[in-house]
């Protein structure tokens, strides 16, 4: 029997976030009033707006480098390619593909940067990222708000501020909005189950096509030999390099690829949303991402597909009815923004507590076990 207590007892601590989680939006759901066919909608959209981010911090969780906080640098290459691709009047999927194929070169560029960093604070890497993450920001914000429009040309006038250089705070991104989404119109319902009923909703096929085949490729990259080489980094660094694996050239390559993943996940949540906020759209992707990753069940050290979609469905479901089931029960929809707030920080903050923790408990029990060897080796002789 205790074993299998144990492995309960273990399921839960492992799955209490998302617990927590499902219950709270159970709780919420039937506060904020809003209907079935409204929350399914909005979930296949915010599915496939974010799911592309989302899954491109799994590569270096296998490779032992925790949370990539850094993938912010990805996703303002891919600002930098769209404020090109507005600039040229170029729209639809070339639109897409060409300011894909603009930020990938800068994000090669940062993630090797990022990467290099990284392997120079081996233990710290989240915090690292984290901070180089604003360090790029600072070189990010000079090129587009000096640069652009003065050593770099910009031809239309509507993006540049009044001074004459500097790109304004919004760009419209109409030509390019939903255009993924809309490629492969597929539409399901109306479906009744009893009391049940649910109006039709809209998939969009070709976004969510671009995420199966990105699952699969995550799923062949672990079985090729760079993935097999990550993963035993992940599991033990000096290990890895007593056996020959280039450690710190390994751990650059998954932050290089994560990076420019990340870089077009953002212009694929970008074309969906229509507009860039060119001075805090990355800002939110990097939080937000990791927020949802471990809200889906992952940790520090451990991450699956599987991870990516629950937390993307629960932590989505909270954006959705909390503003409007706070605003039912406290008659302040501003409580419902203040709590998702909290979560997205608090649930980072905890799991980077447990992080600590476990390895803490984990340090403890190999000294433990060494001891006790130490003992019964002097008890044989």
């Amino acid at each position: 029997m205790m074993p299998t207590k144990n492995g309960f007892t273990n399921f839960i601590a492992g799955s209490a976030v998302p617990i927590i989680f499902i219950l709270i939006s159970a709780a919420a759901i039937p506060l904020s009033g809003f209907s079935a066919t409204y929350l399914v909608q909005e979930l296949l959209i915010r599915i496939g707006r974010n799911s592309f981010l989302i899954l491109s911090l799994l590569i270096p969780i296998m490779a032992g480098m925790g949370l990539n906080f850094g993938m912010v640098l990805g996703a303002m290459a891919g600002q930098i390619g769209l404020i090109f691709v507005s600039d040229w009047s170029i729209v639809g999927i070339p639109g897409i593909v060409l300011a894909m194929i603009i930020g990938t070169p800068v994000a090669v560029a940062l993630g090797f940067l990022c990467g290099s960093v990284l392997n120079r604070a081996k233990g710290q890497e989240m915090v690292t990222s984290y901070i180089l993450g604003f360090f790029i920001n600072g070189v990010y914000q000079l090129v587009v708000l000096y640069f652009m429009g003065w050593l770099i040309p910009i031809g239309n006038p509507t993006l540049v501020l009044s001074r004459g250089y500097g790109i304004r705070n919004a760009v419209s991104l109409m030509g390019m909005r939903t255009i993924l989404d809309k490629l492969i119109p597929l539409e399901i319902g109306p479906l009744s189950i009893g009391a049940f009923h649910m109006d039709a909703v809209t998939i969009p096929a070709a976004t969510y096509l671009v995420i199966a085949v990105f699952c699969f490729f995550i799923l062949w990259f672990r079985r090729t030999k760079l993935g097999q080489d990550m993963r035993a980094i992940g599991q033990d660094r000096v290990v890895a390099d007593s056996a020959g694996i280039p450690v710190d050239r390994t751990r650059v390559i998954a932050i290089v690829i994560s990076t420019v993943l990340a870089c077009y996940g953002q212009v694929i949540y970008l074309q969906n949303m229509g507009t860039l906020n060119t001075y805090n759209s990355h800002d939110q992707a990097g939080m937000f991402s990791i927020a949802a990753l471990l809200i889906g069940g992952a940790s520090v050290s451990r991450a699956g597909i599987g991870n990516v979609f629950l937390g993307v469905v629960l932590f989505h479901l909270m954006f959705i009815v909390a503003p409007m089931a706070g605003k039912n029960l406290m008659g302040q929809a501003q409580i419902g923004e203040y709590f998702r707030v909290f979560v997205s920080y608090g649930i980072i903050a905890l799991a980077l507590v447990l992080h600590a923790w476990k390895r803490h408990r984990d340090r403890m029990e190999v000294r433990g076990a060494l001891r006790d060897s130490q003992k019964t080796g002097k008890g044989a002789e």
